[in-house]
């Protein structure tokens, strides 16, 4: 009687059976099973919203009837008029659908800045857009040029403050030999100011040329429109032409810019240009003209001759009534042949 009790209430996982661990693997399984809900009456997780997030802690289990309440994530706030923000567990074991009942905070409006003008990106000022800032012509940005709408705290503000539009300026334009400019005494000019050189009075025989620009723009942040002219002497020699004349610019002493023009005598025709010019190398241009004895050769152009070459006829072309009166007079000219002959 003893042994048989012993037999009888045995452990089921002997540990010298070699599976042993499967065995208590087996029974760990079994009793979570019988642990768990015989019935899977329930939700699942509530629904996620892109706006709206679930107030409080989520539950591990909701059955049917459970509500749970939904509020504003951050950077969203209410709709106007308000939308439902809670969510039953239905029957069926699936939540009731909500609508997005939030909407996104706005930034405010940040406002052109002066001598400047603003970009909305994303067409709104809402949390998540950005903005571009761009000032006119002639103006620095003096700050930060893209900013973004994000979260301060429990609101959503600008990520900087907005930027400043900045006129621009150019330090004087240098000073030069034999001239000077128009605003020598002035420290700094805004962008669009000009100045003009002008040459000063020649102590000697010949005056100075303004040779380069004489009109000076400030395009802003120290560069000037062009580089500044010089004042020199800039004197050609008389120019002769052999066998021919000047026409105009007549005068004793030729400067900068000096302008002749020729003509060739009578039996002589003109070889170059008939106009020259007095450059700042104190050198004409272009070179002086040659007036050569006879008469111009004239000209000639032909009309382009069309070749013809194997599988590219020559362009001919004769009309089917020329080429049947071609044949005609081949065969009247034959018969009077004939006739002539036999009238021998």
């Amino acid at each position: 009687m003893t042994e048989s009790c012993a037999r009888r209430w045995a452990p089921l996982c002997r540990p010298e059976s070699h599976f042993s661990s499967w065995c208590s693997v087996g029974i760990l399984l079994g009793a979570l099973v019988l642990l768990l809900p015989m019935s899977s009456d329930a939700c699942g997780d509530p629904l996620r919203y892109e706006s709206m997030k679930l107030k409080g802690v989520a539950q591990p289990r909701y059955s049917p009837g459970a509500t749970v309440e939904y509020e504003c994530r951050l950077g969203y706030m209410l709709k106007r008029p308000p939308l439902p923000t809670s969510a039953r567990c239905q029957a069926n074991n699936t939540w009731t659908p909500l609508q997005e009942a939030c909407t996104r905070k706005s930034c405010p409006h940040p406002g052109d800045p002066i001598n400047g003008k603003v970009e909305y990106v994303n067409g709104t000022l809402t949390f998540g857009s950005q903005i571009h800032y761009f000032c006119n012509e002639g103006f620095n940005l003096i700050g930060t040029k893209i900013l973004y709408c994000e979260l301060v705290g429990e609101t959503v503000n600008w990520s900087d403050n907005p930027p400043l539009c900045q006129v621009m300026y150019c330090r004087p334009p240098p000073k030069i030999q034999n001239g000077k400019h128009s605003r020598s005494d002035q420290e700094e000019f805004r962008y669009g100011e000009v100045v003009v050189y002008t040459c000063d009075p020649s102590n000697g025989p010949d005056e100075y040329s303004l040779v380069g620009e004489s009109r000076l723009v400030c395009s802003g942040n120290d560069v000037w429109s062009s580089k500044p002219p010089e004042c020199k002497v800039v004197k050609c020699e008389p120019p002769v032409l052999e066998n021919g004349r000047v026409v105009s610019g007549f005068g004793k002493k030729f400067y900068y810019k000096a302008t002749v023009v020729f003509d060739c005598l009578p039996g002589f025709y003109l070889s170059g240009n008939n106009t020259i010019v007095c450059g700042a190398n104190s050198a004409w241009e272009p070179a002086i003209p040659t007036c050569i004895k006879g008469t111009k050769p004239a000209v000639t152009t032909k009309p382009p001759r069309v070749s013809s070459s194997p599988g590219h006829p020559s362009c001919s072309f004769e009309s089917p009534l020329l080429q049947n009166m071609k044949t005609l007079g081949g065969g009247i000219v034959a018969v009077i042949v004939v006739t002539l002959l036999m009238l021998q």
